[in-house]
């Protein structure tokens, strides 16, 4: 059967995305059997040409960097929380051709947490400055009732997150990178650096920590995670951010509630596995 209705994920690179094996195991478990989901190499430059060639079977985009701001001006509507951040990763394409840009990052890191049993903290700590650490604190503003620590490696990394922080509403006080081991002190760490970054921070790790949040999906487990795991600490990962916002993704673009997270997951994980 031919799909008619369609959605993707756009982005450069983007051949190492998850999102259609998340997004195909939700569309099998709802029985959506003429829904299709691809993967389009698009960067900055040719994504306004993309975007006039939407037919109104299309009902969704998921985006990836580098266009999760450059999407900003062709949209006719964003949400408040993809304006916080000024980063959209997702877009529903209404039948009446309307363009509305949303960001599942953010609730989709409170749900993450939630699943683990982190509802409310009162501080914690950041490792790194860059987009997924504006998102992070975006999260903690709805759930940290006091200070945030952010680990950055320079002065002006440093001015950005305080920058964010008084955007969000979020208090933050910025430390060297050198030491961040004293981010394991907080209850809650998000981890938000590239892979490998954090590998020699685990040998600090406490003998007693709290939860860690490291948004890595690949490697996994990372050097870090495991430490923190030995010594008993909770620990989410980057694949449970990214089932949690494709799951708000697919209730958005298929008005289907709630989409299936133990299928999406599993499908991840088979993925994830056979790489």
């Amino acid at each position: 059967m031919s799909a008619t209705r369609r959605a993707a994920v756009l982005g450069s690179p983007i051949a190492h995305s998850l999102s259609p094996v998340l997004h195909r195991a939700a569309y099998a478990e709802l029985g959506l059997e003429d829904w299709a989901y691809d993967r389009f190499e698009v960067d900055e430059a040719a994504l306004p040409g993309f975007f006039e060639t939407l037919g109104p079977e299309w009902a969704g985009l998921s985006l990836t960097m580098p266009l999760k701001r450059a999407v900003i001006p062709l949209l006719d509507e964003i949400s408040s929380t993809a304006d916080a951040v000024e980063a959209v990763n997702t877009v529903v394409l209404t039948s009446d051709g309307r363009r509305l840009g949303d960001n599942t990052d953010i609730p989709g890191m409170v749900a993450a947490l939630r699943e683990r049993g982190v509802r409310q903290v009162e501080r914690a700590s950041v490792l790194g400055a860059g987009a997924t650490a504006s998102s992070a604190l975006a999260a903690l503003s709805r759930i940290c009732t006091g200070e945030v620590t952010a680990y950055v490696r320079s002065e002006a990394r440093a001015d950005e997150m305080r920058g964010w922080g008084e955007r969000l509403g979020v208090t933050v006080r910025t430390a060297a990178w050198e030491d961040a081991a004293a981010a394991f002190e907080a209850p809650l760490t998000i981890a938000t650096t590239p892979a490998g970054t954090t590998d020699a921070l685990a040998a600090a790790v406490p003998d007693r920590p709290g939860t860690l949040f490291d948004v890595l999906y690949e490697p996994w487990p990372t050097a870090l995670a495991t430490a923190w795991a030995d010594r008993g600490g909770a620990v989410v990962g980057g694949l449970d951010l990214l089932v949690h916002q494709a799951v708000l993704q697919v209730e958005q673009m298929t008005g289907r509630s709630p989409a299936p997270l133990a299928a999406m997951r599993k499908a991840g994980e088979v993925a994830l596995a056979a790489r």
